[in-house]
């Protein structure tokens, strides 16, 4: 069989890596050098090239969609749609496992996930029930605690509390989630894993036969692992199957959600038997670009190594704009993108990121002010929305009454007289039956302990369920969906809203009918899962929580990017701003005292680097209001690390100039000579200080129109701010 064209497409390096007869394989993939190719290829030259069959092989992704994305070009590359190999993310993956052996990981068979607005809401719940002062330790903390110690492997009777305060308290409410969690046949996202793992430690046969199934598996983004997921890696390897991951310790910068670097930096020592495979060609950005981020990312200790180079040309210089304040910044970067869009660009080409989300507003103001369409990406996602959410609860009662979350969140949306004291009476007879919301419900009523009011409304609510389920029987999936919303009310809950939010939640409700209509389960593709209309809307409702956890967006109208520099992780652009490049803001103050904090920033700024693909600006500010108060700012180290030959500083910052000809009112906004404008003889700068005949000496802090109607604000000693019209204000420069 002829598999050339397998490898024909690739370089030297991807070649090598896709075609490697090394036992276990880690290949180091810089930004741009084609890492998902070199996987796909290499699960192609594994079906083809060497005879496996596609049920021995186990892709791991770190998203849903890389995961549909990778399949499909499988697909494409083989000719043939290779159905039985088991390709998706960690989580889906040990999802997958544990609906098969729900028994042996000590499951009930209708167990549901929590999504992480669930899991809050029962630790609240958990939190009164432990009389535990709420305000002294607040449920978010208590969450963050528990995922943590899951990502680590570690349920509460595996951890010891020294006598610590935090930690007996942290302890005695991850027990009681946990107990609460078993009764109600409840898992959460970081359960996933951890019970995953132990379903191969408590039963030596199961995991026999995956390890002689998953002869061949691969790992993407392997730098972002944590410790459980390594760990279920190692333990499913084993000693015989080749292993093959894919990262790049550069680029690794989740450390502060649980993922650790040292995975990637320990992987020759934990399968000695590997070798190492260096992508280095870089099909992204311009050379400039490349060594910017080379050079920056040397600063950093205990690197595996590579150098990005590229074949194509060195572009421009990196352009780093030195503001007065944030609204300088702000107006700065919204010219150069009106230039850019004016010159024939598409707006979606071009990305601002910065640090921290509090960034945006002033970002935000500045476009909307010249009317530029912009998208924040990685807003609230589709299955987190509030209508989607109170949808998919009357669901998942349809198939678990016993889910308590589902009960929480519905019982009174729409609004039926089923106040908070009603319902706390039926959380404590819960607690004291030791039974779920549902039957306590029956209890409440069956046993006369509610008024007759609230007894008529809970039993409403329960007819309301079992009907549901009745006139949904035998119906298709999307019809199900339809039937619910329709008869929950949840479409004239939400009317009541009134404005365009209603519209937009109605309009996401429709759109759930059409998801469903659409659902097809990779996961029924084989014979392991029996396909009965039941189970087909579970598998449903979980990927649906799935999907609340990953990380794409929307696609919207072609519109300027706006995101955090984490959420920029695996995206490109042919235009990139990096804003707010102060110290304190990034690097983050919070990450400026310790090695492994400051290293973990100085990655992030290699991702931003490395979006870029053809032109890079980079802007910092003198002074920056925060939280209230104006700081003096200086530039962050990260500017000083990238090499000068490389940049350009537009050194004068937007100027406020009188225009050339004499007439009465005539005065326009200059630019830097950099530019391209050609700049005045006279000329008052932000920052500028300047004297006025009325109101004595200040300094030039904002301004805003042009030509005859430019304004500027200016900070006078003796009498504040003011906003002055330039052709008449008569402002000397000082």
């Amino acid at each position: 069989m002829d598999v050339s064209h397998i490898l024909d497409s690739l370089n030297d390096q991807q070649r090598n890596a896709v075609a490697s007869p090394a036992p276990n394989l880690l290949v180091l993939a810089g930004a741009g050098s084609g890492k998902t190719r070199v996987l796909v290829h290499r699960i192609a030259w594994l079906l083809r090239a060497e005879n496996v069959s596609p049920f021995a092989i186990l892709a791991v992704t770190f998203t849903n969609k890389a995961a549909r994305e990778m399949r499909s070009r499988i697909d494409e590359l083989i000719g043939q749609s290779m159905g039985g190999m088991w390709v998706g993310t960690f989580h889906g993956l040990a999802h997958r496992l544990l609906r098969m052996h729900w028994q042996e990981a000590g499951l009930p068979e209708d167990f549901h996930i929590l999504d992480s607005d669930d899991q809050l809401r029962l630790i609240k719940r958990l939190i009164r029930s432990l009389k535990i002062d709420d305000d002294r330790w607040p449920a978010k903390q208590c969450q963050w605690y528990i995922n943590a110690q899951k990502d680590e492997g570690l349920r509460a009777g595996n951890i010891e509390h020294f006598d610590d305060d935090y930690t007996k308290t942290m302890l005695e409410i991850y027990a009681a989630y946990e107990t609460e969690c078993e009764r109600g046949g409840m898992i959460d996202f970081g359960e996933i894993l951890l019970r995953a793992h132990e379903l191969w430690l408590k039963n030596p046969q199961i995991l026999r036969h995956y390890q002689q199934r998953f002869q061949y598996v691969l790992v993407d983004e392997f730098q972002d692992t944590n410790t459980i997921q390594y760990a279920w890696l190692r333990v499913l390897a084993g000693t015989n199957n080749q292993l093959m991951v894919v990262g790049d310790d550069d680029q690794s910068i989740y450390g502060w959600r649980g993922a650790r670097i040292e995975n990637i930096q320990q992987f020759s020592n934990d399968f000695s038997d590997s070798d190492i495979i260096r992508l280095e060609q870089n099909y992204r950005s311009t050379s400039t670009i490349l060594n910017a981020a080379n050079k920056l990312i040397s600063h950093n200790q205990g690197r595996l190594g590579k150098n990005l180079w590229t074949d194509g040309a060195d572009g421009e210089p990196i352009s780093i704009y030195e503001a007065f304040n944030e609204q300088d910044e702000a107006r700065f970067v919204v010219d150069r993108l009106q230039d850019w869009f004016t010159s024939g660009n598409r707006r979606a080409d071009a990305a601002i990121l910065y640090r921290s989300n509090a960034q945006s507003r002033e970002l935000e103001d500045a476009l909307l002010r010249v009317g530029m369409p912009y998208r924040i990406y990685g807003g609230h996602r589709f299955y987190e929305r509030l209508e989607i959410k109170n949808a998919l609860s009357y669901l998942r009662l349809l198939i678990n009454r016993h889910d308590d979350t589902a009960v929480e969140r519905i019982i009174n949306v729409p609004t039926r007289g089923i106040g908070g004291r009603t319902i706390d009476t039926v959380r404590q007879v819960a607690r004291e039956y030791n039974c779920s919301l549902w039957q306590a419900c029956v209890e409440c009523v069956n046993q006369t302990l509610l008024s007759s009011r609230a007894a008529n409304a809970i039993l409403a609510f329960l007819k309301l369920i079992d009907d549901m389920q009745q006139d949904c029987s035998g119906l298709e999936l999307h019809q199900k969906v339809e039937h619910v919303i329709e008869h929950s009310g949840l479409i004239g809950h939400h009317e009541k809203e009134g404005g365009e939010k209603a519209r937009a939640r109605i309009e996401n409700l429709e759109e759930l009918i059409t998801a469903a209509g659409s659902f097809d389960d990779p996961g029924m593709q084989e014979e392991e899962i029996d396909v009965t209309a039941s189970s087909f809307l579970a598998a449903f409702l979980d990927q649906a929580s799935l999907d609340a956890g990953d990380t794409q967006a929307d696609e919207t109208e072609d519109a300027v990017q706006l995101m955090t520099l984490h959420s920029a992780k695996g995206l490109e652009f042919q235009l990139v701003f990096l804003s707010g490049m102060e110290e304190g803001l990034f690097p983050h103050k919070m990450s400026m005292d310790n090695l492994t904090g400051l290293e973990e920033e100085r990655r992030l700024c290699y991702v931003g680097i490395t979006r870029a693909k053809a032109k890079l600006y980079m802007s910092y500010a003198e002074s920056r209001r925060m939280h209230g108060d104006v700081t003096l700012c200086r530039p962050s180290r990260f500017i000083r690390e990238v090499p000068g030959d490389l940049v350009e500083e537009v050194r004068l910052k937007t100027t406020v100039n009188r225009a050339h000809a004499p007439a009465r009112g005539g005065a326009t906004f200059g630019r830097d000579p950099g530019l391209g404008a050609e700049v005045p003889q006279t000329q008052i700068s932000l920052g500028q200080r300047v004297a006025h005949g009325k109101f004595g000496e200040g300094v030039v802090l904002n301004y805003e129109g042009q030509g005859n109607n430019a304004r500027v604000q200016v900070n006078f000693d003796a009498v504040g701010s003011k906003w002055l019209v330039l052709s008449y204000a008569k402002l000397e420069a000082l």
